[in-house]
C-alpha cells in the first residue's frame, strides 16, 4: 500500500529524524502526461523538487540524502529524453553548485561513468572537489547507477584483491565487502522514500537498504514538498527498528 500525504502528519517527537534518507524520485513523466505537457517539463519540475528537498533536509537536521537521479537501465528510454535528462544534470550543477557549497553541502556521485560525456564527468569532478570538506549535508546523487552493477563491480574488486594476495578469503565479511561498494564511507539509509505510488526498489541500493524503513507515497516527484518529506519522516518515527533483534535500536 502507499501512504497519502494527507493521512500523515508532522509533530514534535523525541524520536530523532533519520540520519540518512534515500529517495527514488519517480513520477515526472506521469505528472507531465496528466497535464498535457511534454515529459521534459516533468523532469524540469523534478529538479525544482530536488532544490526544495535539499533545503528541507538541511533545515530538518538530516545529515545524508541520497537521490536516485538516473538509472543505468534508463538508457533504454528515447534518445531525446536521455538528452534532456543529461541537460538538466548539467544545468543543476552549473546553477546550484555555488549555493550548495555556501550552505555546506558535500556532493558525491555514485554509479558508473560508462557512456557519460566528458563534460558531464568534468562537472561532476569539479563539484565533488569543491565541496569535499563540507559537512552540513552529504548529498549523494546516484547517476548512471544500478545496484546489481555496483555489487558486481565490488565483487570484481574483491576477487582482484584476493588474486593479488592483498585480501584473504577468510577476511571477506559483510563489512569488508561493503567497503568495496560505491557508498563505502556512507551510513546505510535509515529511511527509503519512493514517490508516485510504485512499490518496488528498481535496482536501487539493494545491499544498503537491508534494514531500512520503507515509505511509499502517492505523490509524484514534481509535487514533492517539505510537507511530504515531513510526513514520511513522521511515519518513520512511528516505527520500531529492531534490526533482526528483539529490542529497538537507534541509529542517531
Amino acid at each position: 500500500m502507499t501512504l497519502a500525504v494527507e493521512e500523515l502528519g508532522w509533530s514534535e517527537t523525541e524520536v530523532p529524524v533519520p540520519r540518512h534518507i534515500a529517495i527514488i524520485m519517480d513520477g515526472n513523466g506521469r505528472w507531465a502526461a496528466e497535464r498535457g505537457l511534454p515529459r521534459a517539463e516533468g523532469h524540469r519540475q523534478g529538479v525544482d523538487s530536488v532544490r526544495r528537498t535539499v533545503k528541507a533536509a538541511l533545515e530538518l537536521g538530516v545529515t545524508h540524502l541520497t537521490l536516485f537521479s538516473f538509472s543505468s537501465e534508463n538508457w533504454s528510454r528515447p534518445r531525446q529524453e536521455i538528452y534532456d535528462l543529461f541537460g538538466l544534470m548539467r544545468r543543476f550543477v552549473r546553477r546550484d553548485l555555488a549555493d550548495l557549497h555556501k550552505n555546506g553541502v558535500r556532493i558525491r556521485v555514485i554509479g558508473t561513468r560508462s557512456g557519460l560525456d566528458d563534460d558531464i564527468m568534468r562537472l561532476i569532478d569539479d563539484a565533488v572537489l569543491l565541496t569535499k570538506d563540507n559537512s552540513a549535508l552529504n548529498l549523494t546523487i546516484a547517476f548512471n547507477y544500478g545496484s546489481r552493477d555496483e555489487i558486481a563491480r565490488a565483487a570484481a574488486r574483491v576477487a582482484e584483491a584476493v588474486a593479488e594476495g592483498t585480501l584473504d578469503v577468510s577476511d571477506i565479511t559483510p563489512e569488508r565487502f561493503g567497503s568495496y561498494l560505491d557508498t563505502a564511507d556512507l551510513p546505510d539509509p535509515d529511511l527509503l522514500i519512493r514517490t508516485s505510488g510504485e512499490l518496488r526498489l528498481s535496482n536501487f541500493l539493494l545491499w544498503q537498504l537491508a534494514y531500512s524503513e520503507f515509505v511509499f507515497v502517492d505523490t509524484y516527484w514534481p509535487d514533492f514538498s517539505r510537507e511530504t518529506l515531513e510526513a514520511a519522516i513522521a511515519e518513520y518515527q512511528r516505527r520500531t527498528r529492531r534490526f533482526g533483534g528483539l529490542k529497538a535500536r537507534s541509529t542517531a
